[in-house]
């Protein structure tokens, strides 16, 4: 029988680490919307390697983030299942219903927020993978565990080998590109650019469904299994990357200075992410998730708090972050319409330097947890079913 001190040690690493990412990610969705912009072109926008190494390790660390989201959502998928011993329909309908949620909520609540106008094209992100990873896995659920764990395994590790593969019609098939291949879709007056294409993430959420047993129940061996787990993962990575064997389109490659030639080694694919980035990726998460079985502290339960409340946080530090780029294009002799746009479209003449976003980051933070610390204690007060989607 689970213990009551063994369920709360649980929930709070898995709360800890989600709260770490989302900080971290707050720090990536500032510069994006407050820095001075790299470029129009979506494509050299996300290239770092080229940027400076100043900015170029403040974007790595926030590659922390979307695959650790995905991995625990699986775990937690499986978590409410097993915390009532919900039979099989009911984690479907559970899943079904929230993925359907997050899809809508990308397309409308978040759109609106990254663009503050209904006519910027619609982009498709991290909270639309998630709600199609947890559609899916409503279907999966019905499998093995065994069956579960060795379709994400699969998923992950062979995804890459379908980067010299065309689809049957061209590198425009909206199956291939919803799939694979980040892009731009059409669909009759819609326009869509997906940045987040759905293989491998439907994978990584498939392996963290598998995964859950090992959260439920005493288990004192946890966090030491999962350092040496996220080990074994991170050394795959270098060993995949030192040899350029697999696992990643673009080679790194010998520079004059050790500096120049730890970006390019280190400069894995995220659009679409790789094998090499995931590794690189879920192995450092996983390891900080079981350190943080045996941290606690204030900075800690800050942590705790705001992964308690991580789809409130998501949402509200975007319209935060945008409001706050409004007033500072403002500050600098712009109109409110010059930056109700995507970043993208900033004006050229528009953002700070890489400083005063860690300027505006800390401020964001800041505000956002007074937020955090209020909703949280709402759900802690009241029971409404809507409160579940939130």
């Amino acid at each position: 029988m689970e213990t009551a001190t063994a369920e709360k040690s649980r929930l709070t690493s898995i709360d800890m680490l989600r709260g770490l990412v989302l900080v971290i990610m707050a720090l990536d969705h500032t510069r994006d919307m407050v820095m001075r912009p790299l470029s129009a072109d979506y494509g050299a926008a996300v290239d770092f390697a080229s940027s400076g190494a100043a900015l170029f390790f403040t974007r790595l660390v926030t590659h922390l983030c979307a695959p650790t989201f995905v991995l625990l959502a699986g775990v937690s998928a499986y978590l409410y299942g097993a915390s009532r011993k919900r039979p099989t329909v009911e984690i479907t309908r559970f899943l079904l219903s929230r993925g359907i949620w997050l899809v809508f909520i990308e397309l409308t609540v978040i759109q609106f927020a990254w663009a503050f106008n209904l006519r910027t094209m619609h982009i498709l992100q991290v909270i639309w993978a998630i709600g199609w990873s947890m559609i899916v896995l409503s279907a999966l659920v019905w499998l093995p565990r065994i069956a579960i764990g060795a379709f994400g395994a699969l998923m992950l590790v062979t995804h890459n080998g379908l980067d010299s593969i065309q689809p049957l019609l061209s590198e425009a098939s909206p199956l291939w590109v919803l799939f694979h291949i980040p892009g731009r879709l059409t669909i009759g007056t819609w326009d869509f650019l997906v940045i987040y294409p759905l293989i491998p993430w439907i994978g990584v959420m498939a392996l963290g469904y598998a995964m859950g047993p090992y959260f439920v129940g005493e288990n004192p061996e946890r966090p030491h299994r999962l350092l040496q787990l996220g080990v074994f993962l991170t050394l795959i990575f270098v060993v995949l990357r030192l040899t350029n064997l697999y696992g990643d389109p673009v080679k790194w490659v010998l520079h004059q200075n050790l500096v120049d030639t730890l970006i390019s080694f280190l400069s894995v694919t995220k659009y679409p992410v790789s094998l090499q980035f995931l590794l690189m990726t879920l192995g450092p998460a996983l390891m900080l998730l079981g350190y943080f079985e045996r941290v606690g502290g204030g900075l800690a339960q800050k942590l705790v708090t705001i992964g308690h409340v991580s789809f409130f946080f998501y949402v509200v530090h975007i319209y935060l972050i945008h409001s706050g780029a409004v007033l500072i294009g403002l500050w600098q002799g712009l109109g409110v319409r010059d930056m109700a746009v995507f970043f993208l479209d900033y004006p050229a003449q528009f953002g700070l330097s890489l400083a005063g976003v860690y300027v505006v980051w800390g401020m964001v933070i800041l505000a956002i947890y007074s937020a955090c610390v209020w909703f949280a204690g709402v759900k802690a007060r009241r029971r409404d079913w809507w409160l579940s989607y939130l």
